[in-house]
């Protein structure tokens, strides 16, 4: 079948995975995520990130969302944050960085639902960027994310 007709019945039928996304690109200073498959988009959503987000992370604490690619290496299902997928950060390039800056590169940098118990201000937080440097989607976006994003996927986050 030709792609148009698949990327349709995915429109059509979110539940639907059989069009595997193949890369997240992440525009940080649009606050934009997209999905793409075959170098098609298929899904965007609008996000929140650190509050510090412009630049790559340079150090734990510093409110930032690195930059570059990396893989989607893990779900978590029982994060304080709904639900969330974990970014490869930091990456050997990353350590080497940090060790010669003599900081610590942080970690545990995430893609993310709401914080529990505060799903319903997603209309509100969700127009701030207010993560320690994750990004952050809707639980309902989260959901679909996840149903539509295999573990190994590779994400490239940009300015």
């Amino acid at each position: 079948m030709p792609r148009f007709f698949y990327l349709l019945l995915l429109l059509l039928f979110p539940s639907l995975t059989f069009a595997q996304i193949d890369l997240v690109k992440v525009d940080k200073s649009e606050n934009r995520m997209y999905l793409l498959w075959q170098g098609e988009i298929v899904r965007q959503y609008h996000i929140a990130l650190g509050e510090n987000p412009k630049g790559h992370k340079q150090q734990e604490g510093d409110e930032r969302t690195p930059e570059g690619r990396y893989l989607l290496d893990y779900k978590k299902e029982d994060s304080s944050f709904y639900r969330a997928m974990h970014i490869s950060y930091p990456n050997a390039e990353d350590l080497a960085n940090a060790r010669e800056n003599q900081v610590s590169a942080g970690g545990l940098i995430m893609i993310h639902g709401q914080k529990n118990g505060m799903e319903k201000l997603a209309p509100i937080t969700q127009q701030y960027n207010w993560t320690d440097g994750c990004i952050a989607l809707t639980n309902d976006e989260m959901d679909e994310f996840m149903a539509l994003v295999d573990v190994g996927t590779p994400i490239e986050i940009e300015w």
